[in-house]
């Protein structure tokens, strides 16, 4: 059997395994879901990651964050073993966030349960509409759209938002230039398309975004550049919701069908982390 697909079938065995352990964990407080009810999962024959490398040449870093640097500790050579010591945000490069990023009274990486982790993904294409706005506000409308050619957005579930600006990556700046942080426009430091307040509110009330769930995107996040207070990262972050940001490889996802599965570290008083970040499809 070819490696790639030992990697698989484990991953589905651990991933299969775990999910049991929630249903069965129930109530008890160790792994129980907030929601209380059973996550029924598909076998999967394919993984994609969502993330990008964690590397500093590459790293587009959010404006006033704190840099990211790796040096090499020890070396095989010298010490009979490698290591490199990271220094990083919490928010550095692909990563989730935690509801205690925006609230202080929310859930940090370290309360949340293994359920909150593992989702059902939709992919959500913006990208025409991004094209030609760089600051479009995906609407309710769309997203009722998107349901009428798809079907119901599933309950919890992580709605993924792909407007292509992550082939932008990279940690150039300019008001001129294209790059990511203008999502390609070349036209302002900072633009890139998002959520619509509106439409995260819809979410909510749908249960798409319920006790659990995330929006996720391959933007530094799920707010329109043009909204400076980051309204709707903020009411996405109760609960056990999380956001997705950074994301990539968007066009290697199905519409529908789905799952995600988010690894990264869970830090004591963590607001996210960066995260290693897989598509499961069937």
């Amino acid at each position: 059997m070819r490696r790639s697909s030992i990697l698989i079938v484990v991953l589905a065995l651990v991933f299969t395994a775990s999910v049991g352990y929630l249903a069965g964990a129930a109530g008890s407080g160790a792994g129980a879901g907030s929601s209380g009810h059973q996550i029924s999962t598909p076998a999967f024959s394919r993984v994609v990651f969502l993330s990008h490398p964690n590397n500093p040449a590459r790293i587009p870093v959010f404006p006033g964050d704190p840099a990211f640097r790796l040096s090499t500790a020890f070396t095989v050579k010298n010490d009979g073993f490698y290591l490199q010591y990271v220094q990083e945000g919490e928010h550095t490069g692909t990563h989730y966030s935690a509801p205690c990023h925006f609230h202080v009274r929310g859930l940090c990486a370290a309360q949340l349960d293994p359920g909150d982790f593992i989702l059902p993904a939709v992919v959500v294409d913006v990208r025409n509409e991004v094209a030609h706005n760089v600051d479009y506000h995906v609407t309710v409308a769309d997203l009722k759209a998107w349901q009428n050619a798809h079907g119901p957005l599933p309950k919890e579930s992580a709605v993924l938002l792909w407007t292509g600006c992550d082939r932008f990556w990279g940690p150039e700046i300019g008001r001129t230039i294209p790059t990511y942080y203008n999502c390609g426009s070349a036209d302002g430091r900072f633009r890139q398309p998002g959520f619509s307040l509106r439409a995260v509110k819809w979410l909510i009330e749908q249960g798409v975004l319920g006790a659990r769930g995330a929006l996720g995107t391959d933007t530094f996040g799920p707010d329109p550049g043009d909204d400076p207070n980051f309204l709707e990262t903020s009411l996405t972050l109760h609960r056990h919701r999380f956001t997705f940001e950074n994301l990539t490889n968007l066009d290697a996802m199905p519409t529908t069908g789905a799952w995600i599965v988010v690894g990264g570290p869970r830090n004591r008083r963590g607001s996210g982390a960066p995260s290693t970040i897989f598509g499961l499809m069937s």
